[in-house]
């Protein structure tokens, strides 16, 4: 079978590499690719933001099935045209994927639905910002409306900077184009997990959980990114509480739309927080995420193509995914003042090295390939990741291959999981 991704990213490499391990799959293609995934598929020219383009590199390619990786082409409604001309494409709908287009759809929707979520206000201009503050403690979190690459949420420390941010939003100033609607929200504390399930219109079958690293420098400092790296391991919730998140979010989340009119099928990533007052629903990505994409499919057993399927012909069920026990760990390396401005266009050395080690895989996220030698073009350069049967040695051994990586002005945090080493130390 031929297989079609759409996306240039890391994740994107991550879903290369795994679908290409199906003996089902006999050739790959994707768009536009990158200088990795071009060693693993055919990369070819196009944009995921053009719908009508990739439907017409879909009908010279004819793929058996298309993957889409980045939240842009669902919110544009790809799955709905490519299904309208019965092309077979994972995904959910334009409709569906509003749980991640539009954070306040996504409260108003969980409120319907009684998905516990942190308390909210939606705002439509900076006055109503400005008087909705008062309902708020603070810190205050303070989230653009649409998306915005995972860089649209601040966390305000007083009700003056929470105003400020509002109106860089309403503005445009801050993510470069204005925001129609900004979303206040109760700040939680606790540990972040990343839940993920795939779902066909009906039926929900749980992805091994991991934890994604959001802020760009050690410590959990610095401006929000894309994602710094993310670690998966058996231990981040049991299996009393995968029951629970699949009773009380994925399953009520699944049934809600459905009731609506817009059935999901394809990812749905649940962003939680695991508060004092139990799991709250901080956000819902409608697609992989991107590191989580790369740490979890090093642990997958099982064939992808065959849970897509199940995703798109209806008959998904729990037992679909086979997991490693072993525990794993992706480090993002970036561009040097990656998620500010940064300069591309830096070679990259040591990475056949770093690909002998066992157990090793380098995904690719912004690079290119000129002669033989490869080339930054992005602010996440790379995902470093590894896999162990302890998390300690997952970590030691990314962090290893990390070590013999090299490019001008390369950054990367130094501490992916190590609060978790941490607290299972006690």
């Amino acid at each position: 079978m031929k297989v079609l991704v759409i996306g240039n990213g890391g994740r994107e490499h991550a879903l290369v590499w795994k679908l290409r391990q199906s003996p089902r799959v006999s050739e790959i293609f994707c768009v536009p690719g990158n200088g990795g995934i071009g060693e693993e598929a055919t990369c070819l020219p196009g944009d995921p933001k053009d719908v009508e383009g990739l439907l017409g590199l879909a009908h010279q390619v004819q793929p058996d099935i298309t993957v889409v990786g980045p939240e842009l082409p669902l919110s544009l409604g790809l799955v709905d045209e490519f299904s309208r001309r019965g092309l077979a494409i994972f995904g959910p709908s334009q409709a569906a994927a509003q749980l991640e287009s539009s954070k306040s759809f996504a409260k108003e929707f969980m409120q319907r639905h009684q998905v516990p979520t942190a308390h909210y206000a939606v705002c439509s201009s900076e006055e109503e910002l400005r008087k909705s503050l008062g309902l708020f403690s603070t810190p205050t979190v303070v989230k653009a409306d649409g998306l915005a690459a995972g860089k649209g949420v601040v966390i305000a420390n007083s009700k003056e900077e929470a105003a400020a941010v509002g109106a860089e939003m309403f503005s445009g100033k801050l993510l470069g184009a204005p925001a129609n609607r900004v979303v206040l929200e109760e700040f939680l504390q606790g540990e972040e997990v990343s839940f993920l399930v795939l779902s066909d219109g009906e039926r929900v079958a749980p992805l091994a959980a991991s934890q994604d690293h959001k802020r760009a420098g050690d410590g959990d400092t610095g401006a929000n990114t894309g994602g710094m790296g993310a670690y998966s391991t058996d231990s981040l919730i049991d299996e009393g509480m995968v029951e629970w998140l699949l009773n009380h979010v994925a399953r009520p989340v699944v049934a809600g739309m459905k009731s609506e009119g817009a059935e999901y099928r394809g990812i749905l990533y649940c962003g939680l927080m695991m508060t004092a007052r139990g799991p709250m629903v901080l956000e819902f990505n409608c697609r992989f995420g991107d590191p989580e994409t790369q740490a979890v499919l090093l642990r997958l057993e099982s064939d992808l193509v065959e849970a897509i399927e199940a995703s798109i012909e209806g008959r998904v069920s729990e037992g679909i995914f086979k997991w490693s026990t072993d525990a794993s760990c992706c480090v993002v390396v970036a561009s040097g003042g990656y998620p500010g401005s940064f300069t591309a266009g830096k070679k990259i050395s040591g990475l056949e090295g770093a690909a002998r080690l066992e157990n090793v895989k380098v995904f690719h996220a912004g690079t290119s390939k000129r002669d033989q030698d490869f080339y930054t073009t992005a602010g996440r350069v790379l995902g470093v990741t590894a896999r162990a049967p302890k998390l300690e040695s997952a970590i030691a051994k990314a962090y290893e291959a990390v070590g013999m990586i090299h490019f001008e002005e390369m950054h990367y945090r130094k501490d992916i999981g190590a609060r978790a080493l941490k607290s299972a130390r006690g």
